[in-house]
C-alpha cells in the first residue's frame, strides 16, 4: 500500500508540474508533420547532395519485368536458375515509380544497376549470366536486356516528375571474367572492350596496353588489390590514355542522359590519383554526387589507405563499418548497442564528412539480413537506426518486404504497401526531407546499454531523438537523459508502430524518467520554424577547380543574397535561398579552404573546412624512380611544387610509393600513380623515410617536368646518389 501511495503521490507531482508549465509547453502534442514544407536543399534538383535523400537500391535484373520483348531468348534467360537472367528492366523501374511504389515508402533515390552493355556468353565455371550489370563490355552502350536507351530516357525523365533521383552503379576498374584457378578454362569474351560497337582490345590481344596483365589478387597489400586482377576480371590499365579518356567520356554519357548520381565500384582496386583525375572530369561537367565501393567485412576502422580516401578523395564511400555494426547489433546473438555506439564514435572521429557515408541494412555483398534472424521486429528496429543515424541511407530492394531468401539477388517477391517495414521507412524517410538534424546534425549517445541505444541529432535548433530497446524480455526505466529538444510533449513519429510512446520534456531539456519496454523503438523530433544564424550543413562537392560549381546546403542562410568566402576570397553566386547555396569557385590558389556563408545582414556561418581547389584541370601521371635501393626498412615519397604534390612541405608528400608489381616495377624500382594539373611545368625531389623516422634524401638538383595536356604519362627518373 506504501509503495502504491507513492506512487500516485509522484503521479500527481507531475501532472501539476505539466500544468504549471503550460506557459511554456505547447497545447498539443508536437507532431512529425507539423513542418513538412519541402525545402530547397531537399530538392530532386540538388544533385550535389544527397544528405536528405533515402535510396533504394534496386538490381534491375531481379525488380521488376516491364518489357518482356527484350528479355534474353537463350540459355542466358532462366527464371528458375539463380545465375541467369529473370527478366527485371528499366521499364518495370517506371512501372513502379507511375504507381507511386517508391514515393509511398518515402524514396527520393534510385540506385540501380549499371545501365552499360555486357558480355552476352555465360560463365565457363559457374554458367551465370552478366545479371548483375558488373560484367561490362561497352560502356558506351545499354545493356539491351535492361531496355533501349530510349527506355533509359523515358526511366530518368519519368523518375524526376516524381522527384526520384537516379544513381548508376559504374565499375571503371575491370570488364569481364578472364582467368580462374584453373587454367584450363577459357573465357569466350577474353574480357573485351569496345567503344560503341567498337573493339578496342581484349586480354589476350592487348597491343594498346588497355589491361594490366598480372596474376589473381591475393589482396595482401593495397598495391596488390590496385594492380591485380580482383578474381579473375581483366584488370583496366587506367594509367593508359585511351582507358583514361574512355572512361571520363563514359561516365559524362550518361551524366549527360540525365543521372544525378554515381556508384563507383572496388575504389580500392584503382589508384586515388587517376581516380582524383577523373572525378575532377566530371565535377567540371556537372554538380554530381559521387560514393565508391570499398569494401570492409567487419566493423574496425584502422587502414590508413581508406581513410585517407574517405577524407582526400573528392567522393564519398558505402559505410561498411557501420552497417556491420548495426548488422551484428539486431542480427545476432554477440553484437551489442554499445559496439555499435562505438563505432558511430569512431567513425565520427576518423571521417571528415560521416553525415555523406553511405549506410545500409542490406548490400548485394552482403546476406539479407533475415537470414541472420528471423524476426521481422529487428529488422524494423535496425531501420529505425539506419534511417535516423548520421549517413545517406539506402534500402536494399526487398528488404521492406522482409525478404530471407539465401540469394541475395533473389526477384522481388511483393510489392505490398501495408507492410510494417514499408510504413516505418517511409515515416522516417519523410522526416529526412523535413528535420534538417538527420540530413546535416551532430549525434551523440544519451543513453546506452548492450540492449538499448538512445541518441540525438542536433543541427541548429533542429533536434531528432531515437529510442530503440532490441531486448525481448527486458524493460529498462530511463532516467537522467538529457537532451536538447525545448519543453513540451513529443508524439512518437512512428505513431506507435513499434510501441512507442510520448515523451515529456522540462524546460531545461531533460526527459522525466519513462519506461523504455522491451522492443520498443521511438522517435521524437522537433523541427524548428526559422533559423536565425546561418549553418552549413554540407559542401559538395568538396574538390573543384576555380569556376566549378559548389553547392552548400544547411539552414538561416535567408532569403536575399549575402556572401560566401573561401578564406577570404569572395565567390560568385549562382543562386541563393535559405537552405541552399549554389557558388562558382573563385579564382584562388590552389590548397584547402575553409568556406564561410554571410548573410545580408553580415551574420557569418562557422567555418566548413579542407574544401580542396585544385591547382587547375587534373591529369594522372606515374612518377616512377629506379635504382632507389641501399637502405633497408625505408620506403620512398615524392614532394613538388604544386599543390597536389604537397608544395615541399614533407608532411605533405606523397606516398609512400609502389615497388612490387612485376608489369610496373619491383625494388628497387618504386613508383606511385598522383593526379597533378595539366599542361604545367612542375618539380619535385624523392626522398626515403625508415622505419625510425629518419629521412634520406635524393641528391643533386629537382627534378623538372612539363605534365601532359591531357591523357596520362609516365615521368622515370633514376634516383640521384
Amino acid at each position: 500500500m506504501k509503495k502504491m501511495y507513492c506512487f500516485k503521490k509522484q503521479t500527481r507531482l507531475l501532472l501539476i508540474l505539466i500544468l504549471l508549465l503550460g506557459m511554456i509547453l505547447p497545447q498539443k502534442p508536437i507532431l512529425a508533420n507539423e513542418n513538412t514544407e519541402k525545402s530547397d536543399d531537399a530538392s530532386v534538383t540538388n544533385t550535389a547532395s544527397f544528405c536528405t535523400d533515402v535510396m533504394y537500391r534496386i538490381v534491375t535484373d531481379r525488380f521488376f519485368d516491364g518489357n518482356t520483348k527484350n528479355n534474353p531468348t537463350n540459355e542466358l534467360f532462366d527464371k528458375k536458375d539463380s545465375g541467369k537472367y529473370h527478366g527485371g528492366d528499366w521499364a518495370g523501374i517506371t512501372q513502379k515509380i507511375k504507381e507511386g511504389y517508391f514515393t509511398g515508402m518515402g524514396i527520393s533515390a534510385l540506385w540501380i544497376s549499371s545501365p552499360v552493355e555486357n558480355i552476352t556468353s555465360l560463365d565457363p565455371v559457374t554458367k551465370n549470366a552478366a545479371y548483375q550489370g558488373t560484367w561490362a563490355k561497352d560502356y558506351l552502350r545499354t545493356n539491351p536486356y535492361f531496355g533501349s536507351i530510349q527506355e533509359f530516357k523515358t526511366m530518368i525523365d519519368t523518375a524526376h516528375k516524381a522527384d526520384l533521383k537516379v544513381v548508376i552503379d559504374f565499375s571503371p576498374n575491370a570488364t569481364s571474367q578472364v582467368m580462374s584457378s584453373d587454367t584450363s578454362v577459357k573465357f569466350q569474351e577474353d574480357g573485351a572492350l569496345y567503344r560503341d560497337g567498337k573493339l578496342l582490345g581484349s586480354y589476350n590481344n592487348d597491343s594498346s596496353g588497355l589491361f594490366n596483365h598480372e596474376t589473381i589478387a591475393d589482396l595482401k597489400t593495397y598495391e596488390n588489390g590496385i594492380y591485380h586482377s580482383i578474381n579473375g576480371f581483366a584488370d583496366l590499365n587506367q594509367q593508359n590514355t585511351t582507358i583514361d579518356q574512355y572512361m571520363k567520356d563514359a561516365a559524362k554519357k550518361w551524366l549527360n542522359l540525365g543521372v544525378d548520381g554515381i556508384h563507383v565500384d572496388s575504389v580500392d582496386s584503382m589508384t586515388m590519383g587517376w581516380q582524383k583525375n577523373w572525378l575532377s572530369s566530371l565535377y567540371a561537367t556537372k554538380s554530381v554526387y559521387v560514393f565508391g565501393d570499398w569494401f570492409e567485412s567487419g566493423t574496425s576502422i584502422n587502414d590508413p589507405n581508406q581513410i585517407n580516401f574517405v577524407n582526400h578523395s573528392g567522393m564519398s564511400t558505402v559505410d561498411y563499418a557501420f552497417s556491420n555494426a548495426l548488422r551484428n547489433a539486431f542480427g545476432t546473438s554477440t553484437g551489442t548497442m554499445k559496439q555499435l555506439s562505438s563505432v558511430v564514435q569512431v567513425t565520427g572521429y576518423n571521417y571528415e564528412e560521416v553525415n555523406q557515408q553511405v549506410t545500409f541494412l542490406e548490400h548485394d555483398k552482403t546476406n539479407r539480413f533475415m537470414n541472420l534472424t528471423k524476426d521481422n521486429h529487428s529488422l524494423e528496429a535496425a531501420y529505425v537506426v539506419l534511417l535516423t543515424s548520421r549517413g545517406i541511407p539506402s534500402v536494399y530492394y526487398g528488404s521492406e518486404q522482409y525478404v530471407a531468401n539465401k540469394n541475395t539477388m533473389t526477384d522481388m517477391p511483393c510489392f505490398d504497401t501495408t507492410s510494417n517495414a514499408y510504413q516505418i521507412i517511409g515515416a522516417l524517410a519523410s522526416l529526412r526531407k523535413s528535420n534538417p538534424a538527420l540530413a546535416y546534425g551532430t549525434m551523440k549517445d544519451c543513453w546506452v546499454n548492450d540492449n538499448v541505444y538512445i541518441y540525438e541529432r542536433k543541427f541548429g535548433d533542429n533536434v531528432v531523438v531515437t529510442a530503440v530497446n532490441k531486448s525481448k524480455t527486458t524493460d529498462y526505466t530511463i532516467a537522467n537523459m538529457h537532451t536538447n529538444l525545448p519543453a513540451g510533449v513529443y508524439e512518437d513519429v512512428l505513431q506507435g508502430k513499434l510501441n512507442g510512446e510520448k515523451l515529456y520534456i522540462a524546460g531545461n531539456g531533460s526527459a522525466y524518467s519513462f519506461l523504455l519496454k522491451a522492443g520498443e523503438s521511438a522517435v521524437w523530433q522537433y523541427t524548428a520554424k526559422q533559423n536565425n544564424e546561418p549553418i552549413i550543413g554540407n559542401v559538395d562537392p568538396m574538390i573543384g577547380i576555380t569556376g566549378n560549381t559548389v553547392t552548400i546546403t544547411g539552414r538561416g542562410f535567408g532569403t536575399r543574397e549575402g556572401r560566401v568566402l573561401f578564406n577570404d576570397s569572395k565567390a560568385s553566386i549562382v543562386s541563393w535561398s535559405d537552405s541552399k547555396i549554389r557558388v562558382l569557385i573563385p579564382d584562388v590558389k590552389a590548397g584547402m579552404y575553409d568556406i564561410k556563408v554571410e548573410k545580408s545582414n553580415y551574420t557569418k556561418s562557422e567555418p566548413y573546412k579542407n574544401f580542396e581547389v585544385l591547382s587547375g584541370p587534373q591529369v594522372s601521371v606515374r612518377f616512377r624512380v629506379n635504382k632507389a635501393d641501399g637502405y633497408t626498412n625505408s620506403q620512398v615519397y615524392v614532394v613538388g611544387s604544386i599543390h597536389e604534390l604537397g608544395e615541399w612541405d614533407m608532411k605533405k608528400a606523397i606516398g609512400p610509393f609502389f615497388c612490387n608489381t612485376d608489369s610496373i616495377g619491383k625494388y628497387p624500382t618504386w613508383f606511385y600513380d598522383i593526379n597533378v594539373p595539366s599542361g604545367t611545368v612542375i618539380s619535385y625531389i624523392y626522398f626515403k623515410l625508415d622505419n625510425k623516422g629518419n629521412t634520406i634524401w635524393e641528391s643533386g638538383t629537382y627534378h623538372t617536368v612539363v605534365t601532359p595536356a591531357k591523357g596520362t604519362e609516365t615521368f622515370d627518373s633514376t634516383w640521384q646518389k
